[in-house]
């Protein structure tokens, strides 16, 4: 079939042609880069967060009365929790890994702060949690070499106290980023006041608090139980038993001291969800205006194409009744509509590249994976040829005969 004739027609009916190809185009520069970012949120809420959320559950204490003890009801809660059947372990902590709340702060591989020039030594921005000897259990993390906290190790830290601990925990990828290819256990970390703490194990992969940081993996577990009289726990329990234990914490916790309220005993999978809550909003608003953008586009194809095909029904009968076959109609709405839908994405490609550019610059985005613009040039033009399809099949369906009707 020669393109001429399919061009000449287009050129001579221009304005649906031009106004399908704008649709295209924009079509294409919104969801090539709108198939990005969802594919970038899928990813990131799908990280291997190094510990077990599955089988965690999490809960909140806060000490009300006046005689309220925070060390011994602690003490109270963690004995009758790890006795329930099913816990492995359970963990009191000031703030929680994947919530979106915590602290952090500079550790050095030094105690000075700079060398003998004057110049600042690196320091590296840690997550800080203090934890019991029951931490790896807990979290159902992998330690990776060294030991956990023994029991006498672990001191109920005072408020406002800026003592540092004997020994840490830290995870594979801040020793990393401290100590580079050096193995890190056994070796000192000094904090901001150059006080030193050895390093007694390494997990091997961890994620903090803020799942916005790019630094999210810098982990460092330090001995100790955070002042009250506020303070969370993390519980994790055997496979399957989480809900049953969920209950049994519900009904029975509270009475076990009467000083400090319980509150919001959740799944941890719960904090997870919420702190992803926004990626979650955007990937759906976003996988929504995908669907809004396809389905208008394929309809504006329709409508062309039935028009185009109302528009030249004779012309059609004519040249049925000359030899053309049903197949020979339907190739040429097809190869017309690809014509279409290429210079579409080509426009689109070109704007979906300057569309990317914008965002980088003005929300901070990842830069466009190339590779999705050939993947949009492929779907649009399937979309294209499966949207056509119907007008076209109608079109090859005219009769020779109504070549010799009037218009």
């Amino acid at each position: 079939m020669e393109i001429r004739p399919i061009l000449s027609a287009l050129l001579r009916n221009k304005t649906g042609a031009v106004l399908v190809v704008m649709q295209i185009a924009i079509t294409m520069a919104v969801i090539v880069n709108a198939l990005f970012i969802i594919n970038e949120r899928l990813d990131k809420m799908n990280r291997d967060p190094g510990f077990d959320v599955e089988n965690m559950i999490a809960f909140q204490s806060w000490g009300f009365a006046e005689d309220y003890n925070h060390e011994a009801a602690v003490r109270q809660d963690v004995e009758f929790i790890s006795s329930l059947p099913g816990v492995i372990g359970v963990a009191p902590s000031r703030s929680l890994p994947l919530s979106n709340g915590g602290s952090a702060n500079d550790f050095r591989a030094t105690p000075e702060e700079e060398d003998a020039d004057g110049n600042a030594l690196p320091s590296v921005n840690a997550n800080t949690y203090y934890l019991n000897e029951q931490a790896i259990d807990a979290l159902g993390v992998e330690l990776a070499a060294g030991r956990s906290f023994y029991a006498e190790e672990i001191n109920f830290r005072e408020q406002n106290s800026a003592a540092f601990v004997p020994v840490v925990m830290m995870t594979k990828t801040l020793a990393k980023n401290m100590f580079g290819t050096e193995d890190a256990l056994g070796k000192t970390v000094y904090n901001f006041y150059g006080e030193p703490a050895e390093v007694v194990g390494l997990i091997e992969h961890m994620q903090g608090a803020w799942v916005d940081w790019d630094e999210l993996e810098n982990v460092l577990i330090l001995p100790g139980v955070s002042f009250g009289p506020f303070l969370r726990y993390m519980v994790r329990v055997e496979p399957g038993r989480r809900d049953e234990l969920i209950g049994v914490l519900e009904e029975q916790l509270p009475g076990v001291n009467p000083s400090r309220m319980i509150r919001r005993i959740e799944p941890y999978t719960d904090i997870v969800a919420r702190s992803y809550r926004r990626d979650h909003s955007m990937t759906i608003l976003l996988m929504s205006t995908v669907f809004l953008l396809v389905s208008i586009t394929g309809l504006g194809i329709i409508g062309l194409a039935s028009f185009a095909v109302r528009q030249r029904t004779k012309q059609i009968g004519t040249r049925r009744a000359i030899g053309a076959t049903r197949a020979d109609i339907m190739r040429y709405f097809m190869v017309e509509n690809l014509l279409v839908t290429t210079v579409g994405v080509a426009v689109g490609g070109v704007l979906a590249v300057a569309f990317n550019i914008w965002l980088v610059n003005e929300y901070s985005l990842e830069k466009l994976d190339l590779l999705y613009i050939p993947l949009g040039v492929v779907a649009l033009w399937i979309l294209g040829q499966m949207a056509v399809l119907v007008p076209a099949i109608k079109a090859s369906g005219i009769a020779p005969a109504i070549a010799t009707r009037s218009v």
